[in-house]
C-alpha cells in the first residue's frame, strides 16, 4: 500500500497514524467494525469477489465493506503491515449446530505485538469488539460476550463465546492464495450461505445496526427494534444512511 492508500484508509476509519502497539491494534480493530461493513452485496448483484488491490480498492476508494475473505484475507492486513504490525493470515472452520465446518471456511489474522492477538472483523455478530489475546485458559471479557481459547485438536485453537465454540483456529500460516479455492465455492454453490441471505452489518456504540434483505434492526444492548422497509427508496436510503453505501443497482432479495 502507498502512503496515500493507507491515509485513505485511516481517514475512512477515523484513525490517526502512530507506531504500532496493542493499544493502536486495539483502536484499529474496534473502528473497522464500526465503520466498515461486514457485508456480501456483491454476491447477490453477480460481481465478482476479488482479493488482493480489488478488495482494497473496494473497501478504501469505494466506501464498501465485504466479506471476511476481503476484509481479513486482505483489506485489514494490508492496513496492519503498512503499519508495521507483524501479520500471519490463519485458517479457521466454523461451529455450526453439528460441529466444525470444512478446513478454511474463515479467514482471521494474528498479530504479534509482541504478544500474539487474534484481529477478526469479517464475522459480524459473532465476533469480538476488540483484539483477542491467543492465550489457552484466559477468559476475556468483550461487549460481545466473554471469550476464551482452549485447546483443540492437531494443535489447533478452540475460540468460545460465552460457553459455546464459535471457531477452530489452525495453527499454519497461509496466504490469501489459500483462500481462493474456497471463495469460488462460496460465490457459486446453491448452499452458500452468502447466497442463501443478503446482509450489511456494522458495530455501533452501544450495538448493531444490521439491513437483512429489506429489514432493517438496530440492537442496543438487551434491546432489539426491527423495521421492514417499504421499497426500493427505503432500502438505498437505509444503506446510505447506516452504511454510507450509494448503490447504483439493488441487489435483488433472496427467497426465505
Amino acid at each position: 500500500m502507498d502512503d496515500h492508500l493507507v491515509q485513505a484508509y485511516l481517514d475512512r476509519i477515523g484513525v490517526s497514524e502512530r507506531g504500532p502497539s496493542a493499544a493502536f491494534l486495539r483502536e484499529l480493530h474496534e473502528r473497522h467494525l464500526m465503520t466498515i461493513p461486514f457485508e456480501n452485496i456483491d454476491y447477490h448483484l453477480g460481481e465478482p469477489i476479488r482479493l488482493g488491490p480489488h478488495a482494497l480498492d473496494k473497501v478504501v476508494r469505494r466506501g464498501r465493506g465485504g466479506t471476511c475473505r476481503e476484509l481479513n484475507g486482505t483489506a485489514f492486513p494490508s492496513l496492519l503491515r503498512a503499519l508495521d504490525f507483524p501479520v500471519t493470515l490463519l485458517g479457521g472452520k466454523v461451529f455450526r449446530e453439528d460441529g466444525p465446518s470444512f478446513a478454511l471456511a474463515h479467514t482471521v489474522v494474528r498479530v504479534d505485538t509482541p504478544s500474539p492477538w487474534l484481529a477478526d472483523v469479517g464475522f459480524g455478530k459473532h465476533g469480538a469488539r476488540y483484539p483477542l489475546r491467543l492465550d489457552t485458559g484466559l477468559r476475556q471479557r468483550d461487549p460481545n460476550g466473554v471469550f476464551e481459547f482452549v485447546s483443540g485438536p492437531n494443535g489447533d485453537l478452540d475460540l468460545m463465546r460465552n460457553g459455546t465454540p464459535t471457531l477452530r483456529i489452525e495453527n499454519t500460516p497461509r496466504t490469501v492464495e489459500d483462500f481462493r479455492p474456497l471463495l469460488w465455492w462460496y460465490e457459486s454453490s446453491p448452499d452458500s450461505p452468502f447466497r442463501k441471505s443478503l446482509f450489511c452489518t456494522r458495530l455501533t456504540e452501544n450495538g448493531r445496526i444490521t439491513l437483512r434483505g429489506d429489514v432493517l434492526t438496530r440492537t442496543e444492548g438487551a434491546n432489539q427494534e426491527k423495521r421492514q422497509l417499504n421499497g426500493d427508496s427505503e432500502i438505498r436510503q437505509a444503506y446510505w444512511e447506516h452504511f454510507a453505501i450509494a448503490l447504483d443497482r439493488l441487489p435483488p432479495i433472496p427467497p426465505p
